[in-house]
């Protein structure tokens, strides 16, 4: 058996300088590494790494048009939810409502990035 820690997930996307102006915008991470086609972003205890998607994908690709993926990033924060996803709004970013489960400690939030891709803000009660 191989032990594992989560070290880092790599987004592709089409425009890398919108999407780390996002996250380093909203959600204060720091840049670590940063060239043409490629930031890594400290999200904490993993990173966040965002990847110029190929050429031979780019051509292909509806520039106004986000992609459904099954990937969600889960920000804890320390705020309290309404405030968070309030801030968001003001910033034009979709967010969805606010939700919980039963006997779960954390208030819930999801909204999407520029490109489409899913986030989470989750909040303690």
């Amino acid at each position: 058996m191989i032990n594992a820690q989560l070290e880092t997930i790599i987004l592709y996307a089409k425009n890398v300088q919108i999407l780390k102006n996002f996250y380093v915008e909203n959600f204060n991470l720091k840049v670590i590494e940063e060239d043409q086609i490629w930031v890594l972003l400290n999200a904490g205890s993993a990173n966040i790494g965002l990847h110029r998607m190929g050429e031979e994908y780019l051509e292909k690709t509806d520039t106004t048009r986000s992609y459904d993926n099954n990937t969600k990033i889960v920000f804890e924060i320390d705020v309290d939810i309404e405030s968070g996803r309030s801030q968001l709004i003001s910033k034009n970013v979709q967010m969805r409502e606010i939700k919980t489960f039963d006997n779960y400690p954390f208030w819930l939030c999801d909204g999407t990035d520029p490109e489409g891709n899913v986030f989470q803000l989750k909040s303690k009660k």
